[in-house]
This record gives C-alpha cells, sequence and structure tokens, in this order.
C-alpha cells in the first residue's frame, strides 16, 4: 500500500484496523493535557501571587523561573525535565535511603506539560489581576472588606474575563504540546500514528485521522470556552454597554 493511498479500512475499531489505537492515543493526550494544564494552573497561581505580593527573592526566583521556561524550547524543555526530572527524583530516593521509584510516563509528562505551563500561567494571570480597575479594590477596602474576602468576591470575579481568553490558548496549547512527548516514547496520539503509518505504510490516511483527531479536541474547546467566556462576562459587557 503507497504512502498516498487513503485506506478507511485501517481506521476501523476491530482487526486489522488502527482505530482503537488510535482513540487509546488520544485518551492518553487528554489526560496529560487536562492533569498538565491543571498542575500548571496550581502553579501560574501560585506565581502570579508570588509575583505580585511576595518578597524580593521570591520574586526574583520567579522571574527566572518564567523567563527560563519562555525562552528555551519547549522540545528542549521537554527533553531535560522528562530525563533530568526522573533521574534527580531518584537521586534523591537514594539519598534518603529509599528504593528508587518507577515514574510512569503519564507522571512524568504531566509533571513537564505542567512546568511548562505554570511559567505562561504566571504571567496570564499577573496580568490579568493587574486589569482590574484598581477603584474596585479601594472601595473594597473602603467597605472593610479583609483582603481574602476581596479576592473572592472583588478580584477574583473581576479579572476572569481578562484571565480566561489567555489560559483558553494555553489549553490549546496543552493539546498540541503533549505531540513533543512522542520524542521520548510516550504512547501518546502522535506517536502511535507514527507507529500505525510506519506499520501501514498508509501514512496519509493515518496522519489525516490524527490531524481530524486534534481538530475535534480543538472544536469541542472552543465550544465550552465560549460558554465560560459568555458566562464570565455577562455582568463585564453590561458595564461596558452603559459606559
Amino acid at each position: 500500500m503507497g504512502a498516498t493511498s487513503f485506506d478507511l479500512s485501517l481506521l476501523s475499531l476491530s482487526s486489522p484496523g488502527w482505530g482503537g489505537v488510535l482513540l487509546m492515543g488520544l485518551l492518553m493526550s487528554l489526560q496529560v493535557a487536562i492533569g498538565g494544564y491543571l498542575l500548571g494552573l496550581l502553579i501560574g497561581i501560585g506565581g502570579a501571587a508570588g509575583k505580585l505580593w511576595g518578597g524580593p527573592i521570591l520574586r526574583d526566583l520567579l522571574e527566572v523561573y518564567t523567563t527560563v521556561v519562555r525562552g528555551v524550547p519547549e522540545l528542549v524543555l521537554i527533553l531535560i525535565l522528562y530525563y533530568a526530572g526522573t533521574d534527580a527524583v531518584n537521586q534523591l530516593m537514594q539519598l534518603l535511603g529509599l528504593p528508587a521509584v518507577d515514574i510512569s510516563g503519564l507522571t512524568a509528562g504531566i509533571f513537564v506539560i505542567g512546568v511548562v505551563q505554570g511559567a505562561y500561567s504566571t504571567e496570564v494571570l499577573r496580568g490579568a489581576i493587574l486589569a482590574v480597575p484598581p477603584g474596585q479594590l479601594e472601595a473594597a477596602r473602603a467597605y472593610g472588606m479583609s483582603p481574602l474576602l476581596s479576592l473572592r468576591r472583588i478580584t477574583f470575579p473581576a479579572m476572569l474575563p481578562y484571565a480566561i481568553p489567555g489560559l483558553s490558548n494555553l489549553w490549546l496549547i496543552a493539546t498540541k504540546d503533549t505531540a513533543l512527548l512522542a520524542v521520548v516514547g510516550f504512547a501518546e496520539l502522535t506517536l502511535v500514528t507514527r507507529q500505525a503509518a510506519g506499520t501501514t505504510k498508509a501514512f496519509l490516511t493515518f496522519f489525516l485521522a490524527a490531524g481530524a483527531l486534534y481538530l475535534m479536541v480543538t472544536l469541542v474547546s472552543n465550544l465550552i470556552i465560549g460558554i465560560i467566556e459568555k458566562r464570565a462576562r455577562r455582568g463585564f459587557a453590561r458595564t461596558e454597554g452603559a459606559a
């Protein structure tokens, strides 16, 4: 079968089709993307808070973190974090007198994507918080709100319209970044697609199918993001219209 042939039977879920393998690869990609995105969001929340309200040393460390991650190509970061990170964990276990641990590819993948996502989430959330009109925060203090109450009732709702577009883009980037894990042998969608294409020589069939699956994830994500953004901007839009 030639590399330019297109045979839909190869995408069937039953043997000798590879459809089930592709769907399992997509599932692994989504697991890593969701886990890495949530980890990155947690890092981003802490990083944004540290940059805005932390001490000088903490702010400098976070600045180094975000600058390095955003300045080094993601493929290089993935190779460094995937191999060096797992090796560092086992060396630490050895120093503590504990046996080495076998870190699964899924766990390592989530960690790698999360660290990369965390640097970008830090800047997105920091910018969104800074975009909140100062008058709203001053009004909260005038009403005697504590910093935590002000954060929950004023800062968080007001920053969402500014943060959602950037965070949405980061989610879409996370779904694509999982493909980079193929270089370390993690069986996500891109790797299993390459294996299927290499075995059958039906490169056009499988890479078009993989592209369609990635596009499907993007389209569904855009629908969900649109609903979330519309809800977050309800009061925001009316305020702008009244101005």
